[in-house]
């Protein structure tokens, strides 16, 4: 299929959000970063330089349509593949494709959707068309690709980071959506309505408002005509409002407060609201880190297989793992000591001098330096009894006795706290 054949399907046909996506990069709304006069891919785009990258960006901001545009731009043919349902059959047939455009003199823009799903053999499959200029490589991911993305092909990628539309954004594709529709835009309540329900993704948007635009019969479409249209997909608090955040402070206090049935609660709210539940894992991961800390260092990984169990199971089967994980935070013994301490730590230093570090602890791997003294009179801690280095300095010259890290009586740091206690009665005969 030719590029410009993307376009051409019989518009009527087509959902509101495919007969919106911009045909020109002009008609782009949002990723101004990116896309704005003499920013990256605008750059790229003026110079015609067609450059494999790497799409990194939440559902609904862009992602295939800059890739479009990129092969409409340079007369290139376009192959989309998606990982989801692709496999290494379609990796061939776009390499046989783009061999017989190369033949005919054209270049060859290969698309890959959520490239993450690949596994590293499918991604090397990639490389060696990718040196050889066969095709331009494109991929697009939700996810980091430092950590999905092979470190081969990421290095002959550039990442580029696009943005979820914000408000203003979003109000726009509202117009734009009315107009193509041929209805009034939205009342200004069912507009915000609508914007919250898209979370910043366009395509979500523009489906919620071909199907409440269904609905309407020609009438403007107000915050009743939209609950009726969306029932239980729309939000029943803002994304971004007051109350959203009132919720997600509701569950965090109620794991700092030991509340199993109040976090729960919460929790099963947050959910039936439509948040993302990745969204909630990382909060959980994060009440771990504050608020359980060492009291409990299972809270932590506890946490993180609840994450990870979500992340292979979806919804619903795995949102049990992460209320599994919400009771464990909620009854686990509580500690901010660590929270405390590293809050501390940096605002000590962020208004402090810069202190040099003491010259026994300094690395020695030059000759120079061990005859300048780096590395002199350190004391190795596993050749010292019980190995501990009893009334060794490690902190900078000035701060000598410091403490900013105190342990809670609760949990594993009461075993922590007298462990400490010992040693700082070490150092104290040792001096």
């Amino acid at each position: 299929m030719s590029t410009a054949s993307l376009f051409d399907a019989d518009p009527p046909a087509q959902p509101l959000a495919e007969r919106l996506r911009p045909k020109t990069l002009d008609e782009v709304i949002g990723q101004r970063h990116l896309l704005g006069p003499g920013m990256p891919l605008r750059a790229a785009f003026d110079a015609g330089r067609l450059q494999s990258m790497i799409l990194w960006g939440p559902p609904g901001v862009g992602k295939t349509t800059l890739a479009r545009l990129m092969a409409g731009a340079f007369d290139a043919q376009f192959i989309p593949i998606s990982a989801v349902l692709g496999g290494v059959k379609d990796i061939r047939e776009a390499v046989d494709r783009a061999q017989l455009a190369a033949q005919q003199g054209r270049r060859t823009v290969l698309f890959v959707d959520e490239v993450h799903r690949f596994n590293k053999a499918q991604q090397d499959a990639f490389l060696p068309h990718v040196e050889s200029g066969l095709f331009t490589f494109i991929g697009a991911t939700t996810e980091n690709p430092s950590f999905e993305v092979n470190s081969a092909l990421l290095s002959r990628a550039q990442v580029q980071v696009l943005k979820s539309l914000d408000a203003e954004e979003l109000q726009q594709l509202v117009e734009r959506g009315s107009a193509e529709l041929g209805i009034a835009t939205p009342t200004r309540q069912a507009a915000d309505r609508l914007i919250g329900y898209a979370d910043g993704d366009a395509r979500r948007l523009l489906n919620a408002l071909e199907s409440a635009a269904s609905l309407a019969n020609g009438a403007q479409i107000d915050e009743a005509l939209l609950e009726r249209t969306l029932g239980e997909q729309l939000r029943r608090y803002d994304k971004g409002g007051d109350q959203f955040y009132d919720v997600i402070s509701a569950l965090h206090k109620s794991v700092r407060g030991s509340s199993p049935d109040g976090a729960l609660y919460w929790f099963a709210r947050m959910l039936d609201g439509g948040v993302d539940a990745r969204y909630i894992s990382r909060r959980l991961i994060r009440m771990a880190s504050e608020d359980i800390g060492l009291a409990d260092p299972r809270a932590l990984r506890i946490t993180l297989d609840a994450a990870d169990t979500y992340e292979r199971l979806g919804t619903p089967e795995g949102e049990l793992a992460l209320a599994e994980a919400v009771v464990y935070l909620a009854i686990a013994p509580k500690s901010n000591a660590v929270y405390k301490a590293f809050n501390a730590v940096k605002a000590f230093i962020k208004q402090d001098q810069t202190r040099p570090v003491p010259e026994h602890l300094r690395n020695a791997p030059t000759r120079l330096m061990k005859d300048l003294g780096y590395g002199k009179a350190y004391r190795y801690a596993h050749d010292e009894p019980n190995a501990y280095a009893a009334g060794e300095q490690y902190l900078p010259d000035g701060l000598e006795g410091q403490r900013w890290y105190e342990p809670v009586p609760r949990g594993l740091e009461l075993r922590i706290a007298d462990k400490l206690a010992e040693l700082r009665r070490l150092d104290d005969e040792a001096t």
